[in-house]
């Protein structure tokens, strides 16, 4: 699976060895500068308003360097698109948060196992924010899909699955 996980986009003229290499160099700084101004800008704020902000562009950049050569699928492009998407649920941009989830849930579903809780709670988190942009068709496909894997993760008597089906029931 690393192949996938490392996916570089299909272009006329493809991209060097190096060029590769770079890129993935470029990313592992990136993903560390992020955790880094984090970190520090969460104990050096009092409101992480603009911090977000600055986050959010750390990530958009990032994503648009490294889009020119990584597919979506990719495991950097994954993080970036990841930590963006909590940025937005921050605060509490629900369609940019939805966006990222969008794009995140396909290459999440096809790197981690069937019954990975990581994807359980990426359909989890795409459900809720379907929900809160009332589109109650698909979140409840989305909480579902939640749901029928932390079933075979947890057990059917799991409080984490009784609190979604009563989510699904209030809505």
């Amino acid at each position: 699976q690393d192949k996938e996980k490392l996916e570089i986009r299909k272009l006329n003229d493809p991209p060097s060895a190096e060029t590769v290499r770079d890129m993935i160099k470029y990313a592992r700084n990136v993903i560390e500068e992020f955790r880094r101004a984090k970190h520090y800008k969460y104990i050096l704020c009092l409101t992480l308003t603009p911090l977000a902000c600055e986050l959010l562009e750390i990530c958009e950049l990032s994503l648009d360097k490294m889009g020119a050569v990584f597919e979506d699928s990719n495991v950097y492009m994954l993080h970036m698109m990841y930590q963006a998407m909590g940025v937005c649920l921050y605060v509490q941009d629900w369609e940019g948060a939805l966006r990222y989830g969008q794009k995140i849930i396909r290459p999440y579903s096809k790197h981690y196992p069937s019954y990975s809780l990581n994807v359980a709670s990426m359909w989890l988190k795409l459900g809720r924010l379907y929900m809160a942009l009332e589109n109650r068709t698909a979140g409840v496909k989305g909480l579902k899909r939640a749901i029928a894997i932390m079933e075979v993760a947890h057990g059917k008597d799991h409080p984490y699955i009784s609190e979604i089906k009563k989510e699904l029931e209030d809505h």
